[in-house]
C-alpha cells in the first residue's frame, strides 16, 4: 500500500503571483529607486537580537550591522520566504527565517532589543494586534524601527489613496493598503515616538498611492518598577 503524500499546510498568506513580482521590482528600486540607502538608514545603530516582521525577500538582511547578534525574520508568505532563506546565507549576521503571521509572532514575550517593520504594515490584515504583538515581544526600552507607506499629507493624494484601497490595489499589491496611517497607529499602541521623517519614493516625478512613507524609530516604555 503506497503512503499517501502529505499536502503542506496552506499559509496565512498566500500571494504567488505578487511576490514573484515583487521579488523584481524590490531589487530595482533598491537599485535605481534609492531604497537601498533608506534601508542602511533603517538599521544604522541596531545591536543585539532583532525581530523582522514580513521580511519579503530578505533585501534588508545585508544592511544590518555587525553588532546585531540574531535576526529572526518572519515571512508568511512561501515563495518570498524562500527567497529570503538564501539571502540569510549570504548575510554578514546570523539570520534565521521563520513563517508565521504578524498577528500571533512565534517567539516570546520580551526576547528581542529591536523590532524592524519595513513595508509591512501596510499588509498585515489587523494591525493594532500586529503592534501589540510587536510590544509583546519586545524588551522594556526596546526599539521599533519602521519604513513604512503612510497616508499622504495632501487632500488629493490621500482621497486617491483611501479610493485605491476600496478598489483594486489590495488584490493587486499583495494585501497592501496605502491610506493606513502607521505613525498613528504605532502611538496608539503604546509606543513612544523618537525621531521620524516623511520621505516619497519615488523623489521625483510621478506620485504613485504608495509613494507617501514615513521612516523613524519608537519605542516600548520601561514598565514602573
Amino acid at each position: 500500500m503506497q503512503p499517501r503524500s502529505r499536502k503542506l499546510p496552506r499559509d496565512p498568506v498566500h500571494h504567488p503571483v505578487f511576490a514573484r513580482f515583487y521579488a523584481r521590482l524590490s531589487v530595482t528600486a533598491d537599485l535605481k529607486g534609492g531604497v537601498a540607502a533608506y534601508r542602511e538608514e533603517l538599521l544604522a545603530g541596531l545591536s543585539g537580537r532583532v525581530i523582522e516582521i514580513g521580511a519579503g525577500n530578505g533585501l534588508n538582511f545585508a544592511h544590518h550591522p555587525g553588532a546585531v547578534s540574531e535576526v529572526v525574520a518572519l515571512e508568511p508568505e512561501r515563495s518570498l520566504r524562500q527567497i529570503a532563506v538564501r539571502a540569510g546565507l549570504l548575510a554578514e549576521v546570523p539570520v534565521d527565517v521563520v513563517p508565521g503571521a504578524a498577528e500571533a509572532l512565534p517567539v516570546k514575550s520580551e526576547a528581542f532589543d529591536a523590532a524592524v517593520a519595513s513595508l509591512v504594515l501596510c499588509t498585515v490584515r489587523n494591525l493594532p494586534k500586529a503592534l501589540a504583538e510587536i510590544m509583546r515581544v519586545l524588551r522594556p526600552g526596546g526599539e521599533l524601527r519602521f519604513f513604512e507607506h503612510g497616508l499622504a499629507p495632501g487632500r488629493a493624494l490621500a482621497a486617491a489613496q483611501r479610493t485605491a484601497d476600496r478598489t483594486v490595489w489590495p488584490l493587486l499589491f499583495g494585501g497592501c493598503h496605502t491610506a493606513r496611517d502607521p505613525l498613528a497607529a504605532i502611538e496608539a499602541a503604546g509606543f513612544e515616538t523618537g525621531t521620524y521623517r516623511r520621505l516619497r519614493i519615488p523623489e521625483k516625478g510621478l506620485q504613485f498611492p504608495s509613494s507617501p512613507c514615513v521612516l523613524g524609530v519608537a519605542r516600548k516604555p520601561f514598565t514602573p518598577d
